[in-house]
């Protein structure tokens, strides 16, 4: 595999050029559950090399606190993005949900919708499609549940014009 090798700020780093792939350990052992996190994080590896292939250049804050998960570097703004991934297939189609848990004393726990003073846009990764939505957050609405139909040709695929549409995030 390759490296890079860059000083940052005064800090030598090295950079793994390339991600060649990922193992899970299934059906060695006892079935478990799959595990919904690792799910996420492994999008989330998808995402880096996704994003880098299509002229990207991306950052990860550090630790969760904010809502969104990248920033990715157009070269002509930096757009905050929200990753989203599913597996699941329910009634043909795909869904997820752009929304977040929050916690109010009152009420206990809910959830609420991405806001554009949180996030520039929602990418959602259809697992076991490979299928990337780059979705700007203002298309969303009020939208609690997205379906995706990669499959498919659908009248109700509303989302099918972002499909691989990294173009909106590049700016053309």
């Amino acid at each position: 595999m390759g490296r890079v090798v860059a000083n940052l700020m005064g800090t030598n780093a090295v950079v793994l050029a390339e991600l060649r792939g990922v193992v899970e350990n299934f059906g060695v052992g006892p079935q478990r559950r799959k595990n919904p996190k690792r799910a996420g994080e492994l999008s989330e590896a998808a995402f880096l090399l996704k994003a880098q292939s299509e002229g990207f250049r991306v950052a990860h804050p550090w630790g969760d606190s904010e809502r969104y998960d990248f920033i990715l570097d157009s070269g002509a703004r930096l757009w905050r993005v929200q990753l989203k991934s599913t597996s699941v297939l329910h009634t043909r189609g795909y869904e997820v949900q752009p929304t977040y848990s929050v916690y109010e004393r009152a009420c206990g726990r809910s959830k609420a919708g991405y806001t554009a003073d949180e996030i520039d846009a929602l990418v959602v990764h259809i697992r076991p499609r490979d299928v990337w939505y780059a979705i700007p957050v203002e298309a969303l609405g009020a939208a609690k549940n997205l379906r995706f139909y990669p499959d498919i040709e659908c009248k109700c695929a509303r989302w099918e014009r972002y499909r691989e549409a990294w173009e909106l995030l590049r700016g053309l």
